[in-house]
C-alpha cells in the first residue's frame, strides 16, 4: 500500500481552492481533469468545466481533489476522504471488507473507466475512505 492521501471535495470551486493551495504551499498542480474531458455519459449536466480529479504536490505532501455534482454536494466537515492506493488488489479487497464492517459502503469495489479498481466507504467512526488499485498499463 502506498501513502494515504487526503482527498478534498468542493462544490464547484476546486480549481480556485487548488490554485490557492499551490500558491501558499509552494506546490504544483501536476494533474487536472475536468468532467468535460471524461468519456461520454460520465459528465453531469453543467459540470463540463468543473474538476473531476486533480493532484497537487508540495514537497512530500500530496493532495487530491474533485468537485461534487450538484445532487451530491459536499457538506462542511464531511468534505474529505482518506484515499489509499493499493499495489495489491487482494490486500485492497481484504482491507475494504474489514473497514466496511459496521460502516456504510458508498461505492462497491469495481472496475472504472480510468483504468483502476475503485470503491468508497464510510467506516464505523464516520471517516470517509477511497480505495484504488491502478491496473497495469498495457
Amino acid at each position: 500500500m502506498e501513502a494515504i492521501v487526503p482527498y478534498l471535495l468542493f462544490n464547484g470551486n476546486a480549481k480556485q481552492a487548488f490554485d490557492f493551495y499551490a500558491k501558499v504551499l509552494d506546490g504544483t498542480i501536476v494533474m487536472s481533469t475536468t468532467f468535460g474531458e471524461a468519456p461520454a455519459g460520465a459528465c453531469p449536466a453543467g459540470q463540463e468545466d468543473k474538476i473531476m480529479h486533480a493532484v497537487l504536490k508540495a514537497g512530500e505532501l500530496t493532495l487530491m481533489t474533485s468537485d461534487c455534482p450538484p445532487d451530491k454536494a459536499a457538506k462542511e466537515g464531511d468534505n474529505f476522504s482518506m484515499s489509499m492506493n493499493f499495489t495489491d488488489s487482494a490486500l485492497m479487497d481484504k482491507t475494504f471488507a474489514a473497514m466496511s464492517e459496521g460502516g456504510t459502503v458508498k461505492m462497491e469495489l469495481q472496475d472504472t473507466f480510468w483504468g483502476a479498481r475503485f470503491g468508497m466507504l464510510t467506516d464505523q467512526f464516520g471517516i470517509n475512505w477511497m480505495f484504488n488499485h491502478d491496473k497495469p498499463k498495457s
